[in-house]
């Protein structure tokens, strides 16, 4: 079976592209996925091995939930970029293929992506409690609570995620051996695997979309209110231009945190758009051409997403632009300290 064929069958619906334009786009996606694992690699050990030593100032629970994050984008890159996409173009008979395993694959890619999107998630939330619920702050926003959540949602979602390796059957019967993975046609009729799918894709990503941007339309609220309140208040006492370290800690956390939540909103909102637009149009999953460009473009940049946090943090966070820094030149300190000590 060619790639063009196999492509054509990921997709819900009958149409398919002409040979011309799939061989069009698989040349160019094949470029994008791997530019995407070059880069996503790379970046996602540097977060992992920075943020992992705790010399960014950032809190504890901070870094837990900023670490979990890499370490999830990291395995995305792996099971969903490499695993799946990347072994179909260049190793096309991988062993990766035999049924059981691309349905182990699956399973391990559906649990990385939803612990990557509710990892940001939780992390959301914890800037919530710690800039509007003072009270809260000192109980929930600690090492130990991350720790909790952080490990109490990564068993739930891989929970979640086991009966899709049931879903799959083989696509072709090799020497008695079962290759790939193809849904199997009760998945899209039956009321369980319908069921099913509905609350997979209201728990990624419509349900994480909705909560993100309501936690940070309260942030900005509060954000505003408090600042409008302590800037008359400093204003009566010490002058206008006096300094203010809690807002300045306030401001700090706020542009993490929208950086990280809108970058994730962004990459996402196709993926959202075509769900729901695929369900209002209600026509049975035909896709038209420019509706599955539209699709593909959406599962290409939700894998992007995976690649932008550590930019995030060289950008608004200078402790760790330190750490980069003196990760950088230890190969070269290294190599001229054992010279002057030869």
């Amino acid at each position: 079976m060619s790639s063009v064929q196999l492509l054509c069958q990921w997709h819900k619906g009958d149409r398919c592209f002409t040979e011309r334009m799939w061989e069009t786009y698989l040349s160019t996606e094949k470029i994008l996925y791997v530019i995407i694992a070059v880069i996503g690699v790379p970046v996602n050990l540097v977060a992992i091995a920075i943020l992992s030593r705790g010399k960014c100032g950032l809190s504890s629970c901070t870094t837990r939930y900023l670490v979990a994050m890499a370490v999830s984008d990291f395995l995305v890159i792996i099971f969903g970029v490499i695993s799946l996409r990347i072994k179909h173009f260049f190793f096309p008979m991988s062993f990766l293929n035999i049924t059981p395993v691309c349905s182990i694959v699956f399973v391990l890619n559906g649990t990385v992506t939803d612990c990557s999107v509710w990892f940001t998630v939780t992390f959301t939330f914890d800037r919530f409690i710690a800039i509007c619920c003072p009270k809260l702050k000192t109980e929930y926003c600690t090492g130990k609570t991350a720790a909790i959540v952080l490990t109490t949602i990564g068993v739930l979602l891989f929970l979640r995620n086991i009966p899709y390796y049931f879903a799959y059957e083989p696509k072709e019967i090799i020497d008695n051996t079962p290759w790939f993975c193809r849904m199997k046609p009760s998945y899209y009729f039956d009321p369980g695997w319908v069921g099913f799918d509905w609350f997979d894709t209201v728990l990624t990503p419509l349900l994480p979309f909705a909560v993100i941007l309501l936690l940070n339309a309260l942030t900005i609220r509060y954000i505003l209110v408090a600042s409008r309140v302590r800037k008359g208040l400093r204003g009566r006492n010490k002058g206008e231009n006096s300094s203010d370290p809690e807002m300045e800690s306030r401001r700090r956390s706020m542009v993490l945190l929208f950086a990280i939540s809108s970058t994730f909103i962004l990459l996402w909102v196709t993926v959202v758009a075509d769900f729901i637009y695929y369900q209002v149009r209600g026509s049975g999953g035909n896709y038209s051409e420019s509706e599955l460009v539209f699709l593909y473009v959406g599962y290409l940049l939700r894998n992007v997403s995976c690649c932008t946090n550590t930019f995030i943090y060289a950008i608004t966070q200078s402790k760790f632009r330190e750490q980069m820094m003196r990760a950088a030149k230890y190969p070269a300190t290294s190599v001229l300290r054992i010279i002057k000590q030869a």
